[in-house]
């Protein structure tokens, strides 16, 4: 059985670093050190959450948003659920 989770983002591109930076209107909010410009900054965002996260690429699938900053991501992979993914993103679980 494959378990997965949907994330909401906001995402800040042309950031000095990638990195979570909290939460922002509901979501988590994501710097990434990458433009907006030909999808550059969606495929940062999805290898640097299948990094963050420990899963294959191919696990992360961008959903909605491809060209505003709200996206919705879903993350399948097996052993995937909310507890791991606030711990992934707090350090803490």
């Amino acid at each position: 059985m494959v378990d997965g989770v949907q994330l909401r983002v906001y995402v800040q591109p042309n950031a000095k670093t990638t990195e979570a930076a909290g939460e922002f209107n509901g979501t988590l909010k994501i710097r990434l050190n990458a433009p907006p410009l030909e999808g550059k900054a969606n495929k940062a965002l999805r290898a640097w959450l299948a990094e963050r996260l420990s899963v294959p690429h191919h696990a992360v699938h961008l959903e909605t948003g491809h060209s505003s900053r709200y996206k919705q991501i879903r993350v399948t992979a097996v052993g995937l659920d909310a507890k791991v993914v606030r711990t992934a993103f707090s350090g803490s679980p």
